[in-house]
């Protein structure tokens, strides 16, 4: 289709009909999938006898907050598990997966990281390089790494020689953050919790869930995953909750994170909600949905750069464990072209033109786009990049597939005509 709104490269038009046809049985099995989650989160509502008086705000203490405990009952069902805890002053993903490692670890305990080094902003949480106040390593928690292969797999050969049997914590991080490695589906995160658990029987084995939630029908909790966090301004809010996360998995371990979120004896049973029960709610029922144009539109890019020429991880018919699309795109001003490109489509600051700064905390120069309703939601359209070779872009999200292949186009066209 020809959109009469804006200037999209005619060799573009063409190449995205050919991308089209080539994505057309993946972007199905999407649908497939979003509507099998879609529905899963229905009869979840249906089963919490969610109502309009669920929405009402608490105050103080939160004593009583029926609306915060059926949504707690979704969250649960939804991700297979026994509990979960969600809470709108959870302020950030590394916040909430910093609640569950430190309300399940105790002094003496050892944590494995299977997936090689963490998210940056962990690091500092964990205590892995200069000293940071406050964390995991002050605490007396040890910490070890097994190195992915060079493949971008768990290295399974080395948790047999790690892994001992009073290993406290085996930790999974799902999603693949700045590197090009390969995302972990379920069947991979089935393998991992199952030799782990061989290995050490009593152990915890966390996931970092972020960007995976309802990219395919078995949930974590069904995988032999005991414990997971993640963003509600992510996948599971749907593009509406404002801020949040949870946390999800067998009722003692959700336990003890709620002691560590509140109060060690009152834990979930307080905590007042102030009004966002409605939006949370929203946004939960929405987001199977979001995140299913999340995929299509990431499949859809993959295979038009493709086309174009640009290596893709993943590509368009590949399973995916996440929402995040890389493109290699080999020089910075392309790099450039593709993020101003995304900018271009989205609803909010479309007028503003991204360029790349000297970020704190980066070796190099970082170029972010994103047009967002809520501030750093991942789940509506971004892209962002440090500039430096393979210079590759990390896409993710569209809260709607229209307006991210539009995103798409108008990105191939700027690069086309650089």
């Amino acid at each position: 289709m020809i959109t009469p709104f804006y200037d999209i490269s005619p060799e573009v038009i063409k190449l995205s009909d050919e991308a089209m046809r080539l994505c057309r049985p993946y972007l199905e099995r999407t649908d497939e999938i979003t509507e099998y989650n879609q529905h899963k989160m229905l009869r979840a509502f249906q089963n919490a006898r969610v109502s309009e008086s669920l929405f009402a705000a608490s105050t103080g203490y939160g004593y009583g907050d029926r609306g915060r405990d059926a949504l707690d009952q979704v969250f649960a069902e939804v991700l297979d598990t026994e509990d979960a805890l969600v809470r709108h002053n959870f302020v950030s993903g590394t916040h909430t997966l910093t609640v569950a490692l430190f309300g399940v670890l105790r002094p003496g305990d050892t944590m494995i990281s299977v997936t090689g080094l963490p998210y940056d902003t962990l690091q500092g949480v964990i205590g892995i390089g200069k000293p940071s106040s406050g964390s995991l390593r002050e605490f007396g928690i040890d910490y070890e790494q097994i190195d992915l292969l060079e493949n971008g797999r768990v290295d399974k050969e080395a948790m047999k020689r790690l892994i001992k049997p009073d290993t406290k914590m085996v930790y999974i991080q799902r999603s693949r953050g700045y590197s090009l490695r390969p995302t972990l589906t379920a069947p991979e995160l089935r393998e991992i919790a199952d030799l782990a658990h061989s290995l050490a029987p009593s152990c915890i084995v966390m996931l970092d869930n972020c960007y995976g939630e309802f990219v395919e029908t078995e949930a974590p909790g069904s995988l032999g995953i005991d414990l997971m966090a993640g963003s509600l301004i992510k996948n599971p809010g749907g593009g509406i909750a404002p801020t949040g996360g949870y946390i999800a998995g067998k009722k003692e371990l959700v336990e003890q994170c709620s002691y560590r979120l509140t109060t060690p004896g009152t834990g979930k049973e307080i905590g007042c909600t102030l009004g966002n029960n409605r939006e949370l709610f929203m946004g939960a029922f929405s987001a199977p949905h979001v995140t299913g144009e999340a995929l299509k539109t990431a499949i859809f890019t993959s295979a038009l750069f493709e086309l174009m020429g640009f290596g893709v991880t993943p590509r368009y018919d590949e399973t995916r464990g996440d929402i995040i699309q890389a493109i290699l795109l080999e020089n910075e001003q392309r790099l450039i072209s593709f993020c101003q490109g995304i900018q271009q489509a989205s609803p909010i600051d479309s007028f503003v033109t991204p360029e790349p700064w000297d970020m704190p905390g980066y070796d190099s120069k970082v170029i972010m786009a994103a047009g967002a309703f809520t501030l750093g939601s991942s789940i509506e359209l971004s892209a962002d990049a440090p500039l430096r070779p393979p210079y590759a872009v990390w896409m993710q999200g569209s809260l709607n597939f229209h307006t991210g292949k539009l995103a798409s186009q108008l990105s191939a066209s700027r690069i086309l005509r650089a």
